[in-house]
């Protein structure tokens, strides 16, 4: 087997087990009296992140991917969701903060992970929305001025 037959195999066991992740985060998400459609909508962010974003160039399985949560909202998801907006970068990052609650609940990640996630969205949530900001931006014609690291 070469390295992308792996890499496509091991995709694949992950989407595998984020089908049972998804359909138990949506159980746990009823029982706290979500509406349908707001269930709905963390279902999609979250299924967006850890089924397109965190298996993008490697095979990385959800618990792992509470790591990379800047570099998907503060470049992947402005460069690569043709419906990227600062509203939507807001959404995606409450969603991922219920996913990893919901992980935390089920003894997959530990508290201080989930603590590290949320003070990573607090602290740098104001650069991406400057980022989405400046992306949209029609007078700014390099778009390495967007990407200020």
């Amino acid at each position: 087997m070469n390295d992308y037959e792996q890499y496509e195999a091991d995709c694949q066991k992950i989407r595998t087990a984020n089908q049972k992740l998804l359909t138990d985060f949506e159980s746990w998400l009823k029982s706290s009296g979500l509406s349908q459609k707001t269930i709905k909508n963390h279902l999609s962010n979250v299924d967006l992140y850890i089924n397109e974003y965190l298996l993008y160039e490697d095979a990385v399985q959800a618990k792992d991917g509470i790591d990379n949560v800047s570099e998907f909202l503060g470049y992947w998801f402005i460069k690569k969701v043709t419906w990227s907006s600062k509203s939507s970068i807001k959404a995606n990052a409450a969603s991922l903060k219920k996913f990893y609650g919901f992980l935390l609940e089920e003894d997959v990640i530990n508290k201080e992970d989930l603590n590290e996630l949320k003070e990573t969205i607090k602290e740098e949530m104001s650069e991406w929305l400057e980022t989405m900001e400046r992306y949209d931006d029609p007078s700014i014609e390099d778009m390495s001025d967007v990407w200020v690291f």
